[in-house]
């Protein structure tokens, strides 16, 4: 590839940077430049243009949407490449109609995929630029207009045409006006057919107004749609985006144009990724419990007495391994939350009881750092909940957990639940180190490790299981906090409640 064109990569994790410098240098690609901070990777776009632009999604001051979109200020024509997890994807999508991005890559990224954006953004960049060079012509030769005008026609045709995604054209009626070749292979009809039909017609699953909110909006996504290939009846599942195309001055109505990506593959693969990770967390299980239990037998003198520096040692490899364990549990929970696989069972419990055994479990680490835990009840003894118990003990002892570790020693953690109605309402709160308001949004989502000041060891996976549990409830957990002012975790489980009866009462 030529060494003329200019990439841009950043990326806050070393170890990223470095690899991906490595990649390009073996594929031959120079005039690459990295960076691991976002504001100094704008200073030096200020006075430098690059035609790809690469940025990590996850960064610490500025994510990468906020990059993008500040670079695409800068360059216009550039072509933007987002790197992301596979819980941003979501993100990333949206991005591309609202960023203007080219691409958006999941992590890990097959390193020749990669390459092959990677020139194929540069190539982008080009075309681009040289379509911005051709604008200035036809301007500059308005005589030639009608010859360019045939020539620009006869090379969209041609892209139109050979297309993988299939590109249907719509009146504002609904009618199907024009189809290319891969739109009739995805259907397995002739294009004549599909022009005798109106586009809702064609698509099945979600009832969309596809045309009413191509009007509202210009540009839509649109998910879970399938088709259905006439040749061998196969269901194909399909992406669509679509646009609104504004009327000529010859024409009273506009029209509209639809993309149509074929995502069987990726389904196959999400699937297959999902029973990978389920399967791993399971089969983990296992060893990791006959570890625990085998260095159990040793602490506890089965095989002989033990010296104080064998007995220490041991019992923090059972500790690694609990962690471990803990870890693949969580994992497997994760799982089966985003899968809908877990079956929520839910029974009448005392909520105050379930709260003091959560503080009570909780206690001996919260004195081990002078910390105070208070409660205040209200109306709790009045009525039982009905969730599922062990789940709502999982956020519980979540919240409590990270309120005694992000608290300083001597603090007060304060624990506040009430009956309200049919609803219950429970808050967790801690006079630490408070957080940005600015981070609070990203704690809740999977794999989030801190704030913009600091990373956090753990795996991220607490808050965002947390939000899990409590939306299949049909509740809502949030946070309110301030920075130096403490951190107030809350959780509202709605029409949850069920009113004891007076025999109940007089037992409890």
């Amino acid at each position: 590839m030529s060494s003329s064109y200019k990439i841009l990569v950043v990326d806050d994790d070393k170890l990223v940077t470095s690899s991906l410098k490595s990649l390009l240098m073996i594929e031959g690609i120079e005039g690459a430049v990295f960076f691991n901070e976002p504001e100094m990777a704008l200073e030096y776009l200020k006075s430098n243009k690059c035609d790809v632009i690469i940025s990590d999604f996850m960064m610490p001051s500025m994510n990468g949407l906020e990059f993008l979109g500040e670079a695409k200020k800068l360059y216009p024509a550039s072509s933007m490449i987002l790197l992301t997890g596979y819980a941003d994807k979501e993100n990333a999508i949206k991005a591309i109609n609202e960023v203007g991005l080219y691409k958006y890559i999941e992590k890990p990224w097959d390193n020749d995929e990669l390459i092959i954006n990677i020139k194929n953004a540069c190539e982008r960049s080009c075309l681009i630029e040289k379509l911005e060079k051709s604008n200035e012509q036809l301007k500059k030769y308005s005589v030639h207009l009608e010859e360019l005008v045939r020539e620009k026609t006869e090379r969209l045709t041609a892209v139109i045409n050979n297309c993988a995604d299939g590109i249907i054209l719509v009146d504002y009626g609904g009618n199907v006006l024009e189809v290319n070749p891969a739109c009739e292979s995805m259907f397995g009809l002739d294009k004549n057919i599909l022009k005798s039909k109106k586009l809702n017609e064609l698509f099945i699953g979600k009832d969309v107004d596809f045309l009413s909110l191509c009007v509202q909006n210009q540009e839509n996504f649109f998910r879970d749609i399938d088709i259905v290939n006439a040749v061998n009846g196969n269901r194909i599942p399909v992406e669509i985006s679509s646009a609104y195309i504004a009327p000529n001055n010859d024409e009273e109505q506009g029209k509209f144009v639809f993309v149509i990506r074929n995502v069987i593959f990726q389904k196959e693969m999400d699937r297959l990724r999902e029973d990978f990770i389920a399967t791993l967390t399971h089969d983990l299980r296992t060893p990791s419990l006959a570890s625990i239990q085998t260095l159990e037998y040793f602490i506890k003198g089965k095989l002989g007495e033990l010296n104080d520096k064998q007995l220490m040692l041991l019992k923090t490899m059972k500790k690694s391994n609990e962690d471990m364990l803990g870890l693949v549990n969580t994992l497997l929970e994760v799982y089966k939350y985003e899968s809908g696989r877990l079956k929520l069972v839910k029974t009448p419990f005392a909520f105050d009881l379930l709260l003091d055994e959560c503080i009570e479990q909780v206690l001996p680490i919260a004195q081990a750092k002078n910390q105070t835990v208070d409660k205040n009840y209200v109306n709790l003894e009045s009525a039982d909940i009905v969730a599922d118990r062990n789940e709502i003990r999982r956020v519980v002892v979540n919240l409590l957990g990270n309120a005694i570790k992000y608290t300083q020693d001597g603090g007060l953690i304060q624990v506040n639940a009430v009956i309200d109605g049919q609803d219950l309402r429970v808050s967790i709160k801690d006079n630490g180190e408070g957080i940005y308001k600015q981070d609070i949004p990203k704690l809740f989502k999977r794999f989030s490790q801190g704030t913009k000041e600091k990373r956090s060891i753990s795996t991220g996976l607490g808050l965002y299981l947390s939000k899990q549990i409590i939306d299949a409830h049909g509740g809502k957990i949030w946070l309110e906090s301030d920075k130096g002012k403490g951190s107030e975790f809350f959780f509202l489980l709605l029409d949850s409640v069920k009113t004891k009866k007076k025999d109940e009462l007089w037992t409890a």
